[in-house]
């Protein structure tokens, strides 16, 4: 026989709320056997936790889960496995153009934050040369301004 797991089982394992597991179910990612009243006890077989361990690897590749399962399903079906490979190829190539634009936005922000650092670093550095102005509340009662006079 082979191993079964329950929804819990498998969101303890991956580190998922069952919330999370439920919603790869309705993506079409799991499809456990339902059991019990109304079906509400979800069953998940080991073919299951293989598609759940495919799902997460592909997410942590940036993939959608759209992607994630068109090539999952790829691999359930009597297709061709040059197909299979190609389809994934095409898709991991497009993830690594998507990252590499991300990469190059990023260090050209990355390079404009250190230009404004040396900016503010530079007018810090004046700021911090020229003598002190003198504070509004001193200047108030500076012999400049006049004072009001009391009558006794």
């Amino acid at each position: 026989m082979s191993q079964t797991y329950s929804i819990s089982d498998l969101a303890k394992e991956f580190d998922l709320t069952t919330r999370a597991m439920r919603f790869y179910e309705d993506m079409g990612l799991l499809q456990p056997e339902r059991t019990g009243p109304g079906g509400r006890n979800r069953i998940y077989s080991g073919r299951d936790r293989t598609r759940l361990k495919l799902t997460l690897r592909a997410k942590r590749l940036g993939l959608s889960l759209t992607d994630a399962k068109d090539i999952i399903d790829m691999y359930d079906s009597p297709r061709d496995t040059a197909a299979q490979l190609e389809r994934f190829l095409q898709v991991l190539g497009q993830q690594q153009q998507l990252l590499e634009a991300q990469m190059t936005d990023i260090q050209a922000n990355l390079d404009e934050i250190k230009v404004h650092q040396r900016e503010a670093k530079t007018l810090l550095a004046k700021a911090l040369r020229q003598p002190a102005t003198q504070p509004a509340s001193s200047r108030e009662s500076s012999p400049s301004t006049p004072q009001p006079t009391h009558s006794p």
